[in-house]
């Protein structure tokens, strides 16, 4: 047998394993909607804010509109911002008449040891538990996400009833420019492929993650596991938390969210690129034997099949066979994202553009600059990747 009938056989093999056996990662499921308790526990929101002019004032206001029954309160830490966006955050917050219920302070210097965003949350955890000793839950989010009003409720009734003690959302990415349209979906896919969703939630399975834009954890867990500084130094900082949580016998959810959204939009191609880069390397441990595996695995299952079927021969077969259940696997991502199928066939692309992205984040930690952000070198030899 021929080298390239071995490879298109591996590549159809992979893709028939990953569609039957990878906790149906490619299926989109809404979970169900639980029953509300009858009481609401209080809940404080951690925002963490550097230089988020452009997007403060709707991601502070979406939170201070929530419909939660229960007492529900917001710290920003202005994470040494130049562009006004303190008093942004709390312009929104005068707009709503929802002054009493917003905290903003500024942070402190970033010590050695930590990354800037776990600080900044870090500091925002002190003063809510301060400020407000009642809080049962906290919801640890991002200052460029638009919340839907009703999604705090649904959550807290969800991890109540399940009891969860770290339910997160996968908030709904832009795909307004060509280049989000090509790019966000396989994105997202390729994280589930990563890490299925089913098998974050089952106890049984050490996989484990959750989505840094929206993430609802138990106060007493977070003190159960040495708080945010038990992953003080994490890059990946919300898989890291999961992980964390799920060692210490937490149970975890994690789902896509239709309705809260990231507000920042990526409309350059080599933006899409860099957010990539930043972390891909990390989520890899650094590790050079892993990002070898990594090329070869995505070369055989992503690039080879449309390659090797548009060849003559027996490889031709299996290879096409390999690219339609890649096809397939991807398309139920495209109608949640509200994308045209013709995208489905051409996933291979975006796999080389994703694929590029992670070996230039092996570049970039190589040069000493890998998890550069906001002016940031955040990344380190010593930057733990859990899970």
């Amino acid at each position: 047998m021929s080298a390239s009938v071995t490879v298109a056989w591996l590549a159809a093999l992979a893709w028939g394993w990953m569609l039957l056996a990878r906790g149906f990662f490619w299926r989109i499921e809404r979970p169900r909607p639980a029953p509300r308790p009858e009481s609401w526990p209080p809940v404080t929101a951690l925002v963490p804010a550097r230089n988020e002019a452009e997007v403060i004032a709707q991601a502070v206001g979406s939170l201070l509109a929530q419909d939660y029954p229960g007492a529900f309160r917001v710290v920003v830490t202005d994470d040494h911002s130049t562009d006004g966006t303190a008093d942004l955050a709390r312009a929104a917050a005068a707009r709503l008449g929802a002054e009493a219920r917003l905290t903003v302070i500024r942070a402190s210097a970033l010590p050695s040891g930590w990354s800037g965003k776990m600080w900044a949350q870090s500091q925002a955890l002190s003063t809510a538990i301060e400020t407000y000793p009642d809080t049962e839950l906290l919801l640890l989010t991002d200052a460029d996400i638009g919340h839907a009003p009703d999604e705090l409720t649904r959550m807290v009734a969800r991890l109540l009833a399940e009891k969860s003690d770290l339910a997160s959302l996968m908030v709904r990415l832009s795909t307004a420019c060509f280049a989000e349209k090509a790019v966000v979906p396989a994105f997202v896919f390729f994280f589930r492929l990563l890490y299925p969703f089913r098998w974050v939630a089952d106890p049984s399975k050490a996989t484990a993650a959750a989505a840094g834009g929206y993430m609802l954890i138990r106060r007493s867990m977070l003190e159960k596991i040495g708080g945010l500084a038990a992953i003080k130094n994490a890059l990946i900082d919300d898989c890291s938390l999961a992980a964390t949580v799920k060692r210490a016998g937490g149970r975890l959810s994690l789902d896509l969210s239709q309705d809260t959204i990231s507000l920042r939009g990526y409309p350059k191609a080599e933006e899409l690129w860099m957010m990539i880069a930043r972390s891909a390397y990390t989520q890899l441990r650094c590790s050079p034997g892993l990002l070898a595996g990594t090329v070869v695995s995505m070369s055989i299952t992503f690039l080879a099949p449309p390659l090797l079927s548009l060849t003559s021969g027996p490889q031709a077969l299996p290879a096409l066979l390999a690219w339609v259940l890649m096809s397939l696997a991807f398309a139920p991502m495209l109608r949640f994202y509200r994308q045209s199928l013709i995208w489905a066939p051409l996933l291979p692309l975006t796999a080389l553009f994703y694929l590029g992205a992670t070996v230039d984040s092996a570049r970039r930690h190589w040069m000493g600059r890998g998890g550069e952000w906001k002016g940031r070198i955040q990344a380190s030899d010593r930057i733990r990747r859990e899970g």
